[in-house]
């Protein structure tokens, strides 16, 4: 298992920093006390917010542990701590090339493929599967959170507007996915179009219709896979439960950031709420690496519109967001050095016995 270094460059640097002065600006323009956030982050909790940072850990953990179970049952054996690492590298890719998080799926693609060979179809089903479960849980805690708004009478009518539209566009899109899992014939249809399109575009170049055998068979494995999943009602349940669990920590470490700096009038519903609208948003691929500068306006904004003051609004979006970013990219830039370092270690001792074995 090889991975390459992570190198920067100078959209890697200047986009985020780009990100980071639109936020402020944003905050200078709704005339934000940033003095009073500077003060109020000073203050935090350190206790407090050490175990939100466990939380997220603990998110992640159980949203790899998820994704083993979907892969365990498709006969991809792979342990449970290489599905952790996995997804950390994930991570660590998405937040370097943002594309909606399918570079961190095709970098798990990559780790597993090269561990087990011939299993692309079946890992791409169980991702498909696992991105699945996630969008409905993400509508679910939408609605879920708008209800109980509703009742409590906090919730302002552009987020709900706002939770109406992303619901039905979630809803729609899931709908699609579905859709060309059950359909095989127009996935192979979508194939061939790419193919040929990636060949024309290419001039001929790229020799893609050498691989066209390989990929249509990847394909099938793949629909079989997902009708697979569609009998295994077990797997599916214990799959969606530790996505359940995974979730309920990353909303926990959003709370856990207000408790941090004194502000204990958050509602729970709000957190859900807030969150599970900057998932959606950072799921618009824009090619800022580190998800820079639109979720931070989009989360302190929501939370301003349900009644938390803007300077704790925009101090507990700072230090949520260095958690979710800052904090997931350094854990997954030192999997990324450590699975490095041992792909390097194992190829040295195959040299080795080779030239033993010659001797």
């Amino acid at each position: 298992m090889a991975s390459k270094k992570f190198q920067f460059s100078w959209k890697t640097i200047l986009l985020p920093v780009l990100g980071l002065l639109a936020f402020f600006l944003y905050l200078y323009i709704f005339n934000v006390d940033i003095p009073k956030i500077i003060a109020m982050a000073q203050r935090t909790d350190l206790y407090i917010y050490v175990l939100a940072a466990v939380t997220i850990v603990l998110d992640t953990f159980f949203f790899a542990l998820s994704w083993h179970f979907l892969l365990n049952f498709l006969s991809v054996k792979i342990s449970v701590l290489k599905s952790f690492l996995y997804v950390w590298f994930g991570i660590f890719v998405d937040l370097i090339i943002p594309a909606e998080s399918i570079s961190g799926e095709i970098t798990r693609v990559y780790l597993v493929t090269k561990e087990h060979n011939g299993v692309t179809g079946k890992v791409v089903a169980s991702l498909v599967a696992h991105r699945l479960i996630g969008m409905g849980i993400n509508v679910l805690s939408l609605f879920l959170g708008a209800i109980t708004l509703l009742i409590e009478r906090h919730l302002h009518q552009t987020i709900l507007n706002l939770i109406m539209f992303l619901a039905i566009a979630t809803i729609i899109f899931l709908a699609l996915l579905l859709f060309l899992c059950v359909k095989e014939r127009w996935t192979m249809k979508i194939v061939d179009v790419t193919i040929g399109f990636l060949e024309r575009i290419s001039r001929g170049r790229w020799k893609l219709q050498k691989f066209r055998g390989d990929i249509l068979e990847a394909a099938k494995t793949f629909h079989s896979s997902m009708k697979e999943f569609g009998h295994a009602p077990k797997t599916l349940a214990k799959a969606s439960f530790s996505s359940v669990v995974a979730w309920i920590f990353s909303f926990t470490a959003a709370y856990l950031v207000f408790l941090s700096i004194g502000y204990t009038e958050i509602h729970w519903s709000a957190v859900i709420v807030t969150c599970s609208i900057v998932v959606v948003v950072k799921s618009i691929p824009l090619g800022v690496p580190f998800e820079v500068g639109l979720p931070e306006i989009t989360m302190s904004t929501l939370y301003i519109l349900l009644g938390v003051p803007p300077d704790v609004s925009a101090t507990a979006t700072i230090l949520t967001r260095l958690l979710t970013v800052w904090f997931r990219f350094f854990i997954g830039f030192a999997v990324q050095q450590w699975l490095g370092i041992k792909s390097t270690v194992m190829n040295l001792q195959d040299l080795m016995r080779k030239k033993n074995g010659e001797a």
